[in-house]
């Protein structure tokens, strides 16, 4: 069963004024192709979508946190242009002082109502000052509460700290995307311009409950580190993930039905001291698979709001069901094999990748073709380990 939750699109004219800080780490490990000079490029391609009523900063760190560029209207485009390309790299990575910088910045330049954002261009390899994960973590947590939020971009291979990045997005209520080529920039910078910097539902939660007259088993395919206890859904001091414009979410469910054997559903023996709560279902038969529920909350609100969706039983064949559902299965099934996943059971490559080619659709940016070359791949690759 797939859940896909999709953010409403708003035009570029009608999105709020933004107020930016591009914190750029100018560090030592920040040498080579791939790192600063891509990170240069990113951001230009994100300064040309900038408006008039838009305005950006610049602070870098390596050794210690600096200013090089005060906050400067987004139609002086050149201006912000030539500070990025006189950028080098060397030192080491101050990244606490960065942050402290740039949010004080972005507090000075605060736009009421607007869009408040700070820009995080590293491979994450803080090593001065306040580097280990709680302490930033809480820095960023701490500074977060000020309507300022982060986005972070992480560039690099080797010593990228894939993780740490995404954990500061998470506690800047921003998101984090990884970019190793221009292909990838222009996507976060240009195509999905609006879904990286401006945030319409913070806080988002999902929370499913399948029918036991239906289901018997089921597994979340992924997301492991976005699990939370079901208790707190509604609890609202929890934080959830955040959503920009245009930006889509999609869960894959591995169900199993009643009546289905499978290995893959454990057994336990009869409860002594409770009745088999299978005998007190209230909800018998009814056409429901599922009921879905998820809490947001607005960009600036602190308290959520609920909508519910129910899943009917209705099962339709793989091969009639949308292209989009095709692609993702292809997409999940070959993230099992990569992960050599103890639930991959029948996955394989070959037929994945007949999937994806049949389901590829339009694709008009590349980004499926994309995918299909990554499988093949993987797929020879993993016949040259035999």
């Amino acid at each position: 069963m797939r859940v896909t939750l999709k953010a409403k699109d708003i035009p570029t004219d009608k999105l709020k004024a933004s107020n930016l800080v591009f914190l750029i780490d100018v560090s030592g490990s920040m040498m080579g192709a791939g790192r600063l000079p891509l990170v240069k490029s990113s951001l230009k391609m994100l300064v040309d979508q900038l408006r008039d009523i838009d305005r950006v900063a610049i602070v870098t760190y390596a050794g210690s946190a600096g200013v090089k560029l005060e906050s400067t209207s987004g139609s002086q485009k050149m201006k912000i242009k030539t500070a990025i390309d006189e950028l080098e790299a060397g030192g080491s990575t101050a990244g606490a002082a960065g942050i402290k910088k740039a949010y004080a910045i972005a507090r000075q330049n605060l736009v009421k109502g607007g869009n408040n954002r700070i820009i995080l261009a590293s491979d994450g390899d803080f090593n001065v000052g306040e580097s280990s994960d709680e302490s930033m973590e809480e820095l960023i947590g701490k500074e977060s509460k000020s309507g300022v939020f982060l986005t972070v971009l992480g560039y690099g291979m080797g010593n990228l700290k894939d993780s740490k990045m995404e954990i500061l997005a998470d506690k800047g209520h921003g998101n984090y995307a990884y970019i190793d080529n221009i292909s990838e920039a222009r996507k976060a910078m240009v195509t999905e311009f609006g879904g990286t910097l401006f945030t319409v539902a913070k806080d988002v939660k999902i929370q499913v409950e399948f029918n036991p007259n239906y289901v018997q088993a089921y597994r979340l395919v992924g997301y492991e580190n976005r699990l939370l206890e079901a208790e707190d859904f509604n609890n609202d001091q929890k934080m959830g993930g955040d959503m920009g414009v245009g930006h889509v979410v999609t869960a894959l469910y591995e169900i199993v039905p009643v009546g289905v054997n499978s290995t893959m559903v454990g057994t336990v023996d009869p409860l002594k001291y409770q009745k088999n709560s299978t005998k007190y279902i209230e909800v018998r038969g009814n056409g429901e698979l599922a009921a879905v529920k998820f809490r947001y909350k607005e960009p600036e609100g602190e308290k959520s709001k609920l909508q519910q969706q129910v899943v009917p039983t209705k099962v339709t064949d793989l091969n009639k069901v949308s292209e989009d559902l095709r692609f993702a299965t292809a997409v999940a099934e070959l993230g099992l094999l990569l992960r050599d996943s103890d639930f991959k059971q029948q996955a394989d490559f070959d037929r994945l990748i007949a999937r994806a080619k049949t389901a590829k659709g339009a694709d008009d940016e590349g980004y499926r073709a994309e995918f299909i070359r990554m499988a093949e791949n993987a797929r020879d690759l993993s016949k040259a380990k035999l």
